[in-house]
Formats: C-alpha cells, structure tokens, sequence
C-alpha cells in the first residue's frame, strides 16, 4: 500500500521538481542574455521533459527496459493526439514556420531512426533486438545537431515567455531542490509502475505506455494549454514538438548508455503510432495555407488517443 501511495505522491513531487528546475534555470539564463525563444527551446523543453528523463534514469539503472521505452512513446503519443488535441481545442493554433519546415520533419526523422536501431531481428538477423551503447551514442549524435539547428534562434525574439527574477543563490537552490524532488519522485513512480504491472500481470511497458506517459506529460499539458489560451501558439506547439525530439534523441541515447535497453517486437505497433501522429500533425499544418491546427482537428487527435488507449487496454 506505501508503494502505491508513494507511486501518486512521486508525480506531485516529480512535477513540482520540473517546476522549480525550469524556473530556477530560467531566471538565470535571463540574467546571462538569453532570448525568451531560445530559452523555451532548450530550457524549458527540457524542463516539461525532466520527469520523463529522471524516471528513465531510475529504470535504466534497475534495467526496467519496458518502462524506459514505453514512458517514452506513450509520452510522444499524448503529446502529439491528446495535448496538442486539447490545447487546439481551446484555441486554433497557428504554427511557425520553421516549426512545420524543420521541428515536425525532425521530429519524424526520430521515430524512423528509432524504429531503425532497435528493429535488430528484422534488419540485421540477430537474434534479439535491442537499444546498444552504440545506439545510444547514434541518438546522442542526432541530438547535437538537433542542438545546433535550434542554437540559431539565439538572437531571435520570438514570442515572449514570462521568466520570473530571482537572485543567483535562490535560482541555484531551486535547480538543485527540482533535481533531488525529481530523483525522489521518479524512483518511486518506477517502483510503483513495478509492482502494478506485477499486481495487474501485464507487462510493465503497458504501465509506462498509459499511466506513466499520461502523468509525466502533464507539464507539456500545463505549459501547452496556458499558453494556447493566452495565444502564444508558437510555444504552445514548439514546446511539444521539441520534447517529442529531446525524448527520443537525448533520453533514449542517455538511457541506453546507462544500459542496453532490450526493445519487444510488441512495441513496434507503438512505433507505428507515434510516426502516424507526427504525419498526421505534418500533413493538417500542410495542407493548410495559414499552417493552422484547426479546433475539428484537434477534436480528431483525441478521438484517436482514446482509441489507441482502448486498443492498448484490449491488447
């Protein structure tokens, strides 16, 4: 019962740890010049994906495979059929340029290489399939450039994001204090994922896939809907898009430098999902002049995430 209880509390204290991260290490980056546009693309997407990279990192090291990769593509799922659904919902979302031309195709490009590196059965013939350290070093790489491509926004202002002031000590003592809540909290999610999956005797990718996904994106859906509501489109998709990248390329590589991540066939289908939704969310932007995400289509992302969730709950 304590797991259980813990395994609840660990998304408040692992939420509340991202809050305090994010604004401790904004309030510096502001003090050192950095724009509101290259902030929100690297601190702040980092940030909303903190929980997901602290519980991988937890699981990695307790080699808990399933829950790394599942956390990571039911993640990319909410984000992409639930989040950016809702957040189209309470108001259409005009999408930037750069974001359709370069951000989503990136994003995509992800998926492919993933589903790329742990298919070992199917392209090599060995004789299981999993995510190695060279792997790991292969997404890593991916990262860097994904880095560089966004380091160009440096000086562009874009839309502004409101950055609170605090003293150099206080923001220091705040990202410190996020990173211990965030250790905590995703220590005992993994530990309650663990012995769910075992209660329920499913698979612990399942756990990762649903509860874990939906409860560590919840920063996105915070950040995603205020800042739809307020009308800053750009963040509000740029947000999702650079944590769907950041997931797979950076704590995924970190992952499986920790550890060898075993991959199930299984989870390929989810593979599927994920690259069918960012195709999806390309061709909407697309085959619309204003690059806007219409409130239908958004109606549409959540209609299939319900659907996906109904298939995952039947499989």
């Amino acid at each position: 019962m304590l797991t259980y209880i813990l395994f609840i509390f660990g998304f408040v204290i692992l939420i509340k740890g991202a809050d305090y991260l994010v604004e401790g290490a904004s309030a510096i980056a502001k003090q050192l010049g950095w724009t509101s546009l290259f902030i929100g693309l690297t601190i702040v997407a980092f940030g909303t994906s903190a929980p997901e990279f602290f519980v991988n990192l937890i699981a990695s090291v307790e080699g808990r495979s399933g829950i790394v990769v599942g956390t990571i593509l039911g993640s990319n799922i909410v984000n992409i059929l639930l989040i950016l659904g809702t957040a189209a919902l309470i108001t259409p979302l005009t999408v930037n340029v750069t974001t359709v031309s370069r951000q989503i195709p990136l994003s995509l490009l992800a998926v492919v290489v993933l589903a790329v590196l742990v298919n070992d059965k199917f392209i090599t013939h060995e004789s299981f399939n999993i995510l190695s350290r060279g792997d790991g070093l292969i997404l890593i790489f991916f990262f860097i450039i994904f880095l560089y491509s966004i380091v160009s926004t440096m000086h562009i202002k874009g839309q502004k994001i409101p950055i609170k002031k605090h003293k150099r000590l206080k923001s220091s003592l705040m990202i410190l204090g996020g990173c211990v809540l965030l250790i905590l909290g995703g220590k005992w999610i993994v530990d309650g994922a663990v012995q769910i999956a075992q209660f329920l005797g499913v698979k612990e990718s399942i756990i990762g896939l649903t509860v874990i996904a939906i409860g560590t994106s919840l920063p996105e859906l915070a950040a995603s809907g205020v800042a739809a509501y307020k009308g800053k489109t750009d963040i509000a998709v740029g947000n999702i898009i650079g944590s769907n990248i950041f997931r797979i390329f950076w704590i995924l590589g970190i992952s499986a430098l920790i550890r060898p991540v075993e991959f199930s066939a299984n989870l390929n289908f989810d593979i599927l999902i994920v690259g069918a939704a960012t195709i999806l969310l390309l061709v909407a932007l697309y085959t619309n002049k204003k690059r806007i995400l219409e409130r239908w289509e958004g109606y549409t992302f959540i209609i299939l995430y319900i659907l996906y969730i109904g298939f995952i709950v039947y499989r």
